[in-house]
């Protein structure tokens, strides 16, 4: 899960894969904006297949969330 949340979060943001960790924050440490983050939430229902409410996504702070937020959805 980890590293299909990785891969998307680097492709959408043209980053360096190797920088992203659980800990890694969108917004401080990627320097992602609302805009980014958006396309990212959209590429993730994409790919596993889940709708995620604005309000769930707001609460986000760092990769480590977006990926325990989809193991409870998916599972």
């Amino acid at each position: 899960m980890f590293e299909k949340v990785k891969n998307i979060v680097a492709e959408q943001l043209d980053e360096d894969i190797e920088k992203i960790t659980m800990e890694t924050s969108m917004m401080s440490d990627l320097e992602a904006d609302s805009l980014d983050a958006v396309e990212i939430i959209m590429a993730l229902e994409d790919e596993f297949g889940v709708s995620i409410p604005d309000e769930d996504a707001e609460s986000f702070k760092n990769i480590g969330d977006i990926v325990k937020y989809l193991e409870l959805k998916i599972s």
